[in-house]
């Protein structure tokens, strides 16, 4: 004897089949997101060492051909724009600063990414603040599209008293 579905019940199933579908797509997604979010948090970090390491050929590699770099009253334009100005920063033997990240977001997409977190001085006291643009290339590597830092208000003397 064969069996066959109504109309009715073959919707039900099919509407059963695409929301257990959906859910196990959401579970991936959020499990994606969270592995690129760390992989941007690692791209951040590793970034953060070519300052470290006084490697400025390294530094160079994480940059977009795009990149925009907020650093002076003008934006400096350009992979090669920012690397030139950047160039001075890795001439002393002592990196003149240090970041880290603090929080990374990445959008449902997994295109783009921010990553922020504080900049430190050579006395390891913070100084500003950084804010990146990390965008996935075809490669899958994350290259820096914008950075813009501000540096961090000086905090009142605490009031004598008692």
């Amino acid at each position: 004897m064969r069996t066959t579905l109504t109309p009715a019940c073959a919707a039900l199933a099919l509407l059963l089949a695409g929301n257990a579908l959906a859910q196990q797509t959401d579970l991936a997604q959020q499990t994606d997101l969270e592995t690129l979010r760390q992989q941007v948090a690692d791209t951040e970090r590793a970034f953060a060492q070519t300052m470290a390491a006084r490697d400025h050929a390294a530094f160079t590699a994480f940059l977009s051909e795009e990149a925009v770099f907020f650093d002076a009253a003008t934006p400096l334009v350009g992979k090669d724009a920012v690397a030139a100005a950047w160039a001075a920063f890795f001439d002393a033997p002592e990196p003149p600063f240090s970041w880290q990240p603090e929080t990374v977001v990445v959008l449902a997409s997994g295109t783009l990414a921010h990553s922020s977190g504080p900049v430190l001085s050579p006395a390891g006291q913070r100084v500003a603040t950084f804010n990146s643009v990390w965008r996935r290339e075809r490669s899958g590597d994350w290259k820096i599209v914008f950075d813009k830092g501000s540096r961090d208000c000086p905090q009142p003397p605490e009031a004598a008293g008692g």
